[in-house]
Order: structure tokens, then C-alpha cells, then sequence
């Protein structure tokens, strides 16, 4: 799994959490820009997370079944 592989996980994640994040501040009723700052903020912290974790697992052998990340063989 290349840079590239990771940097397409990070960009789905992030787009997943901004989008979840922003729909859920805006039926709360707040602001569009704290909607859009909060979710922004939030959805990179989320998305760090995640593919740190998935790259420390997938570099200890561990893969995920959900992400289609298993080595195929």
C-alpha cells in the first residue's frame, strides 16, 4: 500500500466526517462558517487519527476487513 493508497483514505474520511459534522451543526441550527470551521477542524482530526491507526495496524501485520485492505495471496 503506497502514499497513494493512504492519501485516498484521508480524503475519504475527511470527506465523510465534513459532511456528517456539517449536516448535523446545521440541524442544530448554528452558523454556516462555525458549521463549516467545526466540521473542517474535526473532520482533519478524525481523519489523522484513523489512517495513523490503520498505518501503524496494516505496518504490524493486522488488516481490516471493512477497509478492503487485506493483502490479496
Amino acid at each position: 500500500m503506497g502514499i497513494i493508497f493512504w492519501i485516498r483514505r484521508f480524503i475519504l474520511i475527511f470527506c465523510l466526517v465534513f459532511v456528517v459534522l456539517a449536516c448535523v451543526h446545521l440541524l442544530r441550527g448554528h452558523e454556516l462558517l462555525f458549521t463549516l470551521k467545526e466540521s473542517l477542524l474535526w473532520g482533519i482530526i478524525t481523519a489523522n487519527i484513523f489512517v495513523a491507526s490503520r498505518i501503524v495496524d496494516s505496518r504490524r501485520g493486522r488488516h481490516c476487513a471493512l477497509c478492503k485492505d487485506t493483502p490479496l495471496g
